[in-house]
Parts: C-alpha cells; structure tokens; sequence
C-alpha cells in the first residue's frame, strides 16, 4: 500500500502498524504521544483492521487487542487509557489516575466530554476520530498534557482555545509555552459545507476569507486546520509552536477512517497523549 508523504508529520511503523507523531511533541521528553492509522490492528470486515472504537459494533476483543498493539507501540498502559465521551462541546475534562481504564476496562461514567487534560504521569488520554480535528498540547514547563476533539462545531466553538484556558487556569500554564498540534482530519480540500454550516462559520471572530472558498451554488470549503490555528494563535500560544497537519482523512481512506468517505460505516482513529511515568 502506497502511504501519503507529509512534511509535517513523523511515521512509526511497527510491523503493519502505522501511526504518526509531532516532531515537536516527540522532542519533549516526557511526552508520549501519537495518532492512530487504520493499519496494523485484529478487526474484520468494515472495521479491518486497526479500529479503536468500542462503541461502532466491532467486536470488542478485537479493539482491546488493537487498543494493546497501539499502545504498545507507543509505550503506553491500554489499561491506564482514559477515554472521552465525544459529543462536539467545549467541554474538557480533568483526569487523574483515578479515571484510568474509562472507556476500555470499564464504562467511562461521563458524558459530552470532548478534551481531556492531566499533569499525571501515566495516564494516557485518547480522543477519537473519523475526519474531525485532533488537538495535541503539551507544556514542557509545568509539565500538562491534553488533547481535544474538534469537530467543525467544536472548531466554531473554539475548542482549542477553551482547552488553553482551562491549562492556564486549572495547571498555570503559560500559552506562551505550549506546543501543539493539529493532527490527521479532513482538509480544506474536501470539507465541502452548504450555507448553513459556513454562515455559523462566519460567527466566529478568527473566521475570514482566509478560512474557506466560495464554490457557488451555496457550497464552501472551509479550513478547519486554519480556524484552529487561529485559534490557539488568539489564545497566546506562539505560531512557531504550533504544528499543522498535511494529511487529509478524506484524501487517505485506506490509510486514515473518513467518516465521509465510507458514508459512516466505519471505525475509528485515535489521539492519545501521556505523561511518562518516572
């Protein structure tokens, strides 16, 4: 199979496993952290083979055994994963070691929680994906992961600067001294929106003719990598921090799920970050 180039990215291969970091993350060095492919895991069927979500159907021996090779690879616990309860909010969660095993060993006793944090070492957060925007942030000062599902609503929303916020208020953390990442989804190139979706768009303060293309007809394209990067650009953290993906979900359907491009039938990637334990 022939893997997408990206210029931004780092590649891991482990057998037929794949997954991709950030340079700049991976130079942090108590950061553990990466973004699943859909190569490398145990499902069949519309779920081969890599798929990480216990919620679409699959078999869940088989995404626990996905969930041991990928963390595996990364030199993470699977059973120290916490998971979130994704339903496109603002909000983020605080972990502790006390919440590791939500979502995979046991049920995750939350809901509509879209990013997570912590400044554990050990416990490993995972938020997850199929064309919507993961969010990686690390500090190397204080020491704070955290990572946030954007979808276009959460994007709107300003996700990722809420997720700042809350490192600033609840960790001390200096924007100025996050790195982050804006990870694998879909592009501008194929996020194609009718008028209702982007007249939401142009509510939001960082939204400009920068963010999309007018196709005519009442169709646009928007970049949700740019609204991001605006984003957390507008809540201090410096652009030279700030990595931005080149690889479209969409783009890349039998190397990355796109939600789009299986019409729904599908399983799932996923983000996680960690803190190493000492």
């Amino acid at each position: 199979m022939h893997l997408p180039n990206t210029r931004t990215l780092c590649a891991h291969t482990q057998g037929d496993l794949l997954y991709y970091s950030f340079p700049a993350l991976d130079r942090i060095p108590f950061v553990r952290h990466g973004f699943s492919t859909r190569l490398g895991g145990v499902s069949g069927g519309v779920f081969s083979s890599m798929n990480l979500s216990f919620t679409r159907g699959d078999d869940p021996t088989d995404v626990m055994e996905n969930f041991r090779r990928i963390c595996g690879a990364m030199g993470v616990d699977p059973e120290r994963v916490v998971i979130s309860a994704q339903t496109h909010t603002t909000n983020v969660y605080n972990a502790t070691v006390a919440d590791c095993g939500r979502g995979v060993t046991r049920e995750r006793g939350y809901t509509d929680v879209d990013g997570l944090i912590t400044d554990r070492p050990g416990v490993v957060l995972c938020t997850q994906y199929a064309d919507c925007v993961p969010l990686f942030f690390a500090d190397p000062v204080r020491r704070v992961v955290a990572t946030s599902h954007a979808g276009w609503r959460g994007t709107a929303a300003g996700i990722g600067a809420e997720t700042v916020a809350r490192m600033v208020s609840d960790y001390g953390c200096r924007p100025e001294d996050i790195v982050a990442g804006i990870g694998p989804s879909i592009g501008k190139c194929c996020f194609e929106v009718d008028t209702p979706v982007y007249d939401a768009f142009c509510k939001v303060p960082v939204f400009d003719e920068g963010c999309f293309t007018a196709d005519g007809g009442d169709k646009y394209h928007v970049d949700l990598w740019e609204v991001n990067r605006r984003y957390l650009v507008e809540a201090g953290v410096k652009p030279e921090n700030i990595t931005v993906t080149d690889l479209c979900t969409r783009c890349y359907p039998d190397v990355l799920w796109s939600h789009r491009a299986t019409g729904g039938v599908r399983g799932s990637l996923a983000a996680f970050i960690a803190i190493a334990e000492e």
